[in-house]
């Protein structure tokens, strides 16, 4: 049984296992059990080329962030499984948490987030009646969403990224990735505002 178990491997989810993964020495996160499926392929930034990045030198390749912040995940925080060459085919609530079957394997978890694309192709069984026109994309991309309010869709079940409603750009969905990391972060922590900054 995981504590929170993420569906995607771009921009949004990394960022959601970078930050709790980085929690790791709160009395609070010390045992919890993450892992993210870090599926690709899909992912927005195969193609992307970044020049109005902050932190990211001009000309840097979307391409290239999915390589290292896989890397960078392994090396700083490796207690985050990651589950590679797997596609999440199913989501269902059960009692305990969530059932999460993928084309090779069954997983089980708390807390899941979706943070895939916001493609109309979207085939994960169980999300259907979250399904919905994306509200800030252009009506003949067909883009959707997943119904959700501040991420939260249903309990224990959130969405991150472009999916989750916001606009195609590379800081909001890191930005909402690391939204749903801190919210995670307080329920994990009694309820009590929290988040996790690095000091010099």
């Amino acid at each position: 049984m995981y504590d929170a178990f993420i569906i995607g491997g771009g921009a949004a989810g990394m960022s959601c296992a970078l930050v709790l993964g980085s929690a790791k020495t709160k009395p609070f996160a010390v045992d919890k059990r993450i892992a993210i499926v870090t599926h690709q392929k899909t992912s927005h930034l195969q193609n992307a080329l970044f020049n109005n990045v902050l932190g990211l030198a001009p000309g840097t390749l979307g391409a290239d962030i999915l390589e290292s912040g896989i890397k960078q995940l392994q090396d700083l925080y490796p207690h985050v499984d990651q589950i590679e060459n797997e596609k999440v085919t199913s989501v269902l609530s059960t009692s305990k948490g969530f059932t999460i079957t993928t084309n090779k394997s069954t997983y089980h978890s708390k807390i899941v987030i979706i943070a895939v694309g916001y493609t109309s192709l979207l085939t994960i069984t169980g999300l259907e009646s979250y399904v919905e026109p994306h509200p800030k994309a252009a009506t003949e991309k067909d883009r959707i969403w997943l119904k959700n309010e501040d991420h939260l869709m249903d309990k224990g079940l959130y969405v991150a990224g472009t999916l989750a409603g916001w606009r195609s750009q590379f800081a909001i969905a890191s930005g909402s990735g690391a939204q749903v990391a801190t919210d995670i972060l307080t329920f994990w922590n009694g309820g009590k505002h929290t988040k996790v900054h690095d000091k010099v």
